[in-house]
């Protein structure tokens, strides 16, 4: 009898290690932050959050999940506290051998970005299935409880510094009055939107020391003499940005990146949504780990810092588009050129210079360089889902090349706009690159 209560008691003993060893599988599983990120994404298409606002929900998450990884990993990663903004280091666990980090990261993630976004229960029930398959694996009841207590506690500390980036304030701030000058942003069909988040450049940056810090070239001459720069310009929009070119029409469509796209049919009219320019760049970091293999923390590490640039790079060219208030081509074409011209893509509602995407994507691919190196080629799937073929890309800087050409191959950009907007992105990347430690010792590049 003893003897088999002795082996009935080792039986016992290695199916709650083999339980215990499939929870940490769980969490120690880079797949299961991609999880949580693309549950972000979905809820982010759903809400039809705008491209800046978008960059906003995504960077605090994100930021709240890696500041707890680095209260565990003290001898190789950095906090960013004293790096960012007004942001100071969360305090330190006080039962660190009770709590799965990676659990604290997650959670921590999940309860910012619960708070951030309108559906909340689509978060919400991802959670609850999230955390009841690690108690079906093994995860006890006190380290779950440790673990979720200290992810909600590095939150409160994350959000209540985002209370102070002055976003809340910002929705009181009045909408922009539309002006009747020739060359100012006027709001285009087929739905006359109203301008998106005229005050974005009021909303406190990461990195960079001011909204303007890397302000580009003022935009030529407005003109429609047609010999000057901008008419020529102008021309070259209207020649190649209605979708003839089968091969440029593939690229403006990849890279549309419209959260809300509203086509009418008679009197019938329906929207389709999908991702923001900076959700596309959270895919492109999605691939870009997996093709590194990149373990947890260096897949964190990778949004964290990739999401920063997007941030700052939505603020920077905002506090262009809305100086210079550029119109758009569309509006001039229809005026003066051809009033049943359509382009390509539908125009975005705000004004035009610079290229929102060619300063966030190039942001964005110097970040991704630094981190995982020069020539770094990948097969950018992220549009499959909304029923567009798959791109290869030999680097993330030639993916963000291409991004930026796609604005003139759909009608909605003109040149000077994407190419002062391309420089405009590599001097917040460098920036960024320059002034945010996220490792000690190494980077992503070399592990």
């Amino acid at each position: 009898m003893k003897k088999l209560i002795f082996v009935l008691a080792i039986v016992g003993g290695l199916f709650a290690c083999e339980k215990k060893t499939e929870y940490k599988q769980i969490l120690d599983d880079p797949e299961t932050y991609q999880s949580v990120m693309k549950q972000l994404t979905d809820v982010i298409v759903y809400d039809i959050f705008s491209p800046p606002v978008a960059s906003r929900v995504y960077v605090y998450p994100n930021i709240a999940a890696f500041e707890v990884l680095a209260q565990f990993n003290q001898d190789t990663l950095k906090s960013l506290g004293g790096q960012l903004t007004g942001f100071e280091t969360p305090p330190a666990p006080e039962n660190p051998e009770m709590i799965e980090p990676h659990l604290a990261s997650i959670h921590a993630f999940l309860k910012i970005g619960q708070t951030l976004i309108f559906s909340e229960t689509e978060i919400e029930e991802f959670r609850s299935q999230l955390y009841q398959r690690l108690m079906d694996n093994g995860l006890s009841e006190e380290v779950k409880a440790a673990s979720v207590a200290y992810g909600e506690l590095v939150a409160k500390h994350v959000l209540a510094w985002a209370d102070k980036d002055n976003y809340k304030q910002s929705r009181t701030f009045p909408k922009y009055t539309v002006r009747n000058e020739q060359f100012l942003w006027k709001p285009t069909p087929p739905d006359y939107m109203e301008g998106i988040e005229p005050h974005w450049m009021k909303i406190r940056p990461m990195v960079l020391d001011s909204a303007g810090q890397f302000p580009p070239p003022p935009p030529l001459e407005l003109s429609m003499d047609e010999e000057s720069p901008f008419y020529k310009q102008l021309v070259q929009v209207y020649e190649e940005g209605g979708g003839l070119d089968e091969d440029n029409k593939a690229i403006a469509k990849f890279w549309d990146c419209n959260p809300y796209v509203s086509h009418h049919r008679g009197h019938a009219m329906f929207a389709t949504k999908k991702i923001t320019p900076g959700g596309h760049w959270m895919g492109i970091t999605a691939i870009a780990t997996r093709t590194a293999d990149s373990d947890f923390t260096q897949t964190v590490e990778a949004y964290t810092r990739t999401s920063i640039a997007l941030f700052d790079g939505f603020i920077s060219c905002w506090d262009e588009k809305w100086r210079s208030i550029v119109v758009r081509p569309e509006t001039l074409i229809n005026e003066y050129m051809d009033e049943e011209w359509v382009p390509l893509l539908q125009t975005p509602p705000f004004p035009e210079y610079t290229s929102g995407h060619s300063v966030i994507s190039r942001a964005a691919a110097v970040t991704l360089t630094d981190l995982l190196g020069d020539g770094f080629a990948f097969t950018d799937t992220t549009e499959n889902e909304y029923g567009l073929p798959t791109r290869e890309f030999t680097s993330f800087l030639q993916a963000s090349e291409e991004a930026a050409i796609s604005r003139l191959y759909g009608g909605i950009h003109y040149m000077m706009a994407i190419e002062n907007g391309v420089i405009q992105g590599e001097k917040v990347g460098n920036w960024v690159v320059k002034n945010i430690q996220t490792r000690k010792n190494k980077s992503l590049a070399t592990n």
